[in-house]
């Protein structure tokens, strides 16, 4: 199991989002890179990158600080937010990227997502982000809800050459109130694909509790920056 410290990134900088909201920003730094090489230098082996204009304009527009990030550290990079082009996904994955996170686009265009998965560049390489918000996936930057579960969609992929699912509840990113350690322990226990747990980790404590569940990793975002979590600590909760 892995702490993947998330990266945020809006009109290059590091921010975070309340429950998603694009009106509800903090800004952390100006240099995101920077921040990324201090997670380094705390014992990170992964890197957990939004690209958040990306997400809400279905195109990646934070490339740059991207590829500075896979440039000036070694940390394995896991890419979401606007990856919606297969020509994109493979350009990420030949620069150096691990993982690819592909929501939005593929929860709406199944027939896509399927042959981009079992493609030989891109099959186990690409993870599927489940976002939700009160049990209903949402896609759009989470600006728009469906109708399915989490659950529903797992059961689809249980068989696909994916790298993992990552599962948020929305409710709770960014907002510091706790993990939603029983979704994400039912949906963990179901899923045949790992499953990376995302949204509300506060305290060491969360840490803790998901570290008990069958979980790939743990990304931890506002809790590290607003120090509620030290970021080593946390990485040795998870390596015992």
């Amino acid at each position: 199991m892995d702490i993947l410290p998330a990266i945020d990134l809006r009109e290059g900088k590091c921010v975070r989002l309340l429950q998603g909201d694009y009106a509800q920003q903090i800004d952390y730094a100006d240099d995101p890179v920077a921040v990324a090489k201090t997670f380094e230098q705390a014992g990170a082996r992964w890197l957990h990158v939004v690209d958040l204009d990306g997400a809400r304009e279905g195109r990646l527009c934070n490339l740059p600080v991207i590829e500075r990030m896979m440039r000036e550290t070694a940390l394995k990079l896991e890419v979401g937010g606007g990856l919606r082009e297969v020509e994109v996904i493979e350009s990420l994955l030949a620069s150096g990227a691990a993982r690819c996170v592909v929501g939005t686009k593929a929860l709406e265009d199944w027939p896509w997502f399927d042959a981009l998965v079992h493609r030989p560049s891109c099959a186990g390489h690409i993870a599927l982000g489940l976002d939700a918000r009160e049990n209903r996936l949402a896609v759009h930057g989470w600006t728009k809800e469906l109708r399915a579960t989490a659950l529903q969609v797992a059961e689809r992929v249980m068989e696909w050459p994916l790298a993992a699912i990552i599962y948020t509840d929305i409710g709770r990113d960014g907002m510091l109130l706790g993990p939603n350690i029983e979704a994400t322990k039912i949906l963990a226990g179901y899923s045949k694909i790992p499953v990376i747990a995302s949204g509300g980790v506060t305290d060491l404590n969360d840490v803790r509790r998901l570290a008990s569940l069958p979980l790939l990793g743990i990304i931890i975002g506002r809790a590290i920056y607003e120090r509620q979590i030290n970021l080593a600590e946390a990485i040795g909760v998870v390596r015992g």
